[in-house]
């Protein structure tokens, strides 16, 4: 049944009355839909409706907030079958991983942020000027602009607008062009909660987010996509001043040194490296390898992705774009590279890549360079931990890394010279709302989660006060 997805904006699900972009099924490669595409009437309505909400949403109370942030974790649970059906129609997700991995956790995140509300940071009052007392507010920023990717269309959204509404702003946010059916359901479900205005969705394409990020009135704009998006955001927003939290691409180093349990981490790394089809920016894909376990532990690599099933095991690729992206980097591998399984598309249906393992690889390979967003693992060899820190180093990208080792003390030792925002040590992926998330370099600048995440939304005044 073919079904049209409009924008939700000042508390209402609206008509796609205009230009419409078509929906794809990606484990099929069949349209099943459509979805507006906003132009500057529709973005323009959207931020005025926000700017409206934001002086009756900023002076309500951490304890209001914090209610309407657990009602609407609540809801997203009892609504989550229709969340699965609006993710999975447009990711080509596994519908148990959506239904038992990423929804609780989404609620779970909403359900932090609306906690953190009633615990904002700040520094103590004092006389620090004879005769006067200081001390500092954390207030909302404003409006907020908000753009998420398609890998995790609910996750990100709620990643965006819990910790911003959470400390007082109103949002707009504009998903992905081919998955914004779980977005637009979120905010539809918050229509029912939250004050008219305080959460607001526009969807479109390129030219809509762009639109949204030059508009005068949001304050502050939010984007996790590619490193590409997030410098173009930066230069629209630097125009008019306007704050920018930046989180993008990764290529996360995994160093593998020659004391570990060879099969033991090779499953772990497998199926860190091809979840979500390795669609992740922390995906395991940058495999180094010490010199001593080099070829067992490739082998281990190959029979693990083997044993892993396309459409059984993960899903295909968001669109036929990003196959043929993906198809291209391997087409174009050196001829010093050797692939032990996969590099070609899987099935004659849909966006699916065989799981693939490709070693022989040097640093200025582009395909070591390149964040690559699909199941596909690249190993190169190390000698010692001066090279493995080189090599894990030596892309522009710094989000996330982990290192593979029983010696604890190297294991310390490494964490310290690895420039990512994540490091973990004998295990990769695993996130938790209290800790914070966001990179360095071409990964972008602010964080995700945590209380560093809600701080990010607020700015932070000076009030001081004579005596008598």
């Amino acid at each position: 049944m073919s079904t049209t997805v409009g924008n939700v904006i000042n508390g209402q699900r609206e008509a796609a009355g205009g230009p419409t972009s078509e929906l794809i099924d990606p484990a099929a490669g069949e349209v099943f839909g459509a979805a507006a595409v906003s132009g500057a009437a529709d973005v323009e309505r959207a931020v005025r409706a926000a700017e409206a909400a934001f002086p009756g949403w900023a002076a309500t109370t951490p304890a209001a907030r914090q209610e309407a942030l657990l009602a609407l974790a609540d809801a997203l649970l009892a609504r989550a079958e229709e969340f699965v059906e609006a993710e999975c129609r447009e990711t080509g997700k596994l519908r148990q991983v959506v239904l038992e991995e990423e929804i609780p956790q989404c609620a779970d995140q909403i359900r932090f942020f609306a906690g953190a509300a009633r615990l904002m940071h700040g520094g103590s009052a004092d006389e620090y000027v004879a005769g006067h007392t200081s001390y500092q507010r954390r207030e909302p920023v404003g409006v907020i602009a908000q753009i998420t990717p398609w890998n995790y269309p609910l996750m990100m959204a709620v990643w965006k607008i819990a910790p911003a509404i959470a400390a007082g702003n109103t949002v707009v946010v504009k998903p992905a062009d081919t998955t914004p059916s779980s977005t637009a359901l979120l905010a539809e479900v918050a229509s029912e909660i939250l004050p008219d205005g305080v959460f607001n969705v526009v969807l479109g394409d390129r030219d809509t987010g762009r639109l949204l990020v030059e508009h005068e009135v949001p304050a502050m704009v939010s984007i996790t996509g590619s490193t590409r998006a997030g410098i173009e955001v930066a230069r629209s927003a630097a125009a008019t001043l306007k704050r920018t939290h930046l989180e993008l691409g990764g290529n996360a180093p995994v160093l593998v040194f020659d004391d570990v349990d060879v099969r033991g981490a090779a499953d772990g790394i497998v199926a860190a490296a091809f979840y979500n089809a390795g669609q992740d920016c922390t995906a395991a894909t940058r495999v180094l390898v010490h010199s001593d376990i080099h070829d067992e532990f490739v082998a281990a690599l190959t029979e693990r992705a083997e044993a892993t099933k396309p459409g059984v095991d993960f899903g295909p690729l968001n669109s036929a774009a990003q196959l043929d992206r993906v198809l291209g980097l391997l087409a174009r591998l050196p001829a010093h590279a050797q692939s032990h399984c996969g590099a070609e598309q899987h099935g004659d249906h849909g966006y699916f890549l065989a799981p693939t393992v490709v070693s022989g690889l040097t640093q200025d390979d582009e395909i070591v360079q390149e964040e690559i967003f699909a199941p596909v693992i690249t190993v190169q060899r190390f000698g010692d931990d001066a090279e493995a820190v080189a090599l894990a180093n030596g892309v522009p990208q710094g989000l996330a890394a982990s290192v593979w080792t029983r010696d604890h003390g190297r294991a310390a030792r490494l964490t310290t010279c690895l420039d990512f925002g994540c490091v973990w040590i004998n295990t990769h992926g695993l996130l938790t709302a209290e800790m914070p998330h966001g990179g360095f370099g071409q990964s972008g600048y602010g964080k995700d989660l945590s209380m560093h995440g809600l701080e990010d939304y607020t700015r932070v005044k000076h009030v001081m006060a004579a005596h008598g």
